[in-house]
């Protein structure tokens, strides 16, 4: 009785694989660090937001966009602690 012993040969896939969540994370983290960042959760009161808008570093049909504070609240320490984002 003859067994063929012959293997289908798979090409590997030639396109790249997605990093897993974790994977992302560290390298935004890595990348945080080497800039010499540090992440922090605020809270910030509506008084505080309104407070940047009156100043002109935060448009008022921003109010609600997290990325627009971030900056605003960026360019308010940068002018108040003479620091350069």
């Amino acid at each position: 009785m003859a067994h063929n012993t012959e293997m289908a040969v798979i090409p590997p896939t030639t396109e790249p694989v997605a990093p897993s969540a974790a994977a992302d994370r560290m390298r935004r983290f890595r990348k945080r660090r080497r800039s010499k960042l540090r992440c922090f959760t605020v809270q910030v009161f509506e008084k505080e937001v309104e407070t940047l808008i009156r100043r002109g570093l935060l448009a008022e049909d921003a109010r609600n966009d997290p990325y627009a504070v971030r900056d605003a609240l960026h360019t308010h320490l940068a002018r108040t602690l003479g620091s350069t984002p």
